[in-house]
């Protein structure tokens, strides 16, 4: 069994904190979508609406009836600027929001990188230490049958006494 990470709670804390930034973000990038799809409505009915007042106009329209659109077109450009304002404003909480999600991507990965390399240093050593005693097992049969022996005799005769 290989040895805890002792940074896991970083690890773990740093996890949390992401999804959370996760979460965050995808509530961001929802309400610029809004905001987005109000503020086109609003450009379309105002299209629209500028479309009707000028094909009334080409038939020829009175001074109330040009009042009235002139007016009303006017409400729909006061309505559009705030929302415009809206847009960009969910866009820099976005941007705010997801460089937060990228800094916390970033510790995570750090994180994940040093578990990574704690996991694969334990595993060596697990591995060195199973190698060792696999060695120390083969080197006691090996004497228990007495060939151990044998080869020392062979290697002292081989060699002349100087």
């Amino acid at each position: 069994m290989s040895p805890i990470f002792p940074l896991q709670p970083l690890l773990d804390l740093s996890q949390m904190r992401l999804d959370q930034a996760a979460r965050e973000l995808g509530e961001l990038i929802a309400g610029e979508q809004e905001a987005t799809k109000r503020l086109a409505l609003l450009v379309q009915y105002r299209e629209e609406y500028h479309a009707r007042f000028m094909a009334a106009a080409a038939n020829g329209i009175g001074q109330s009836e040009w009042s009235n659109y002139s007016r009303f077109l006017a409400r729909i450009d006061d309505a559009i600027v705030p929302a415009a304002q809206s847009v960009e404003a969910t866009r820099q909480r976005t941007l705010v929001g997801q460089q937060d999600w990228m800094g916390k991507h970033g510790k995570v990965r750090a994180f994940n990188t040093l578990a990574d390399r704690h996991r694969a240093r334990a595993a060596g050593e697990e591995a060195r230490g199973e190698q060792k005693t696999s060695d120390e097992h083969g080197a006691r049969r090996h004497a228990e049958n007495g060939t151990g022996q044998n080869l020392f005799q062979l290697f002292s005769t081989a060699i002349p006494a100087v």
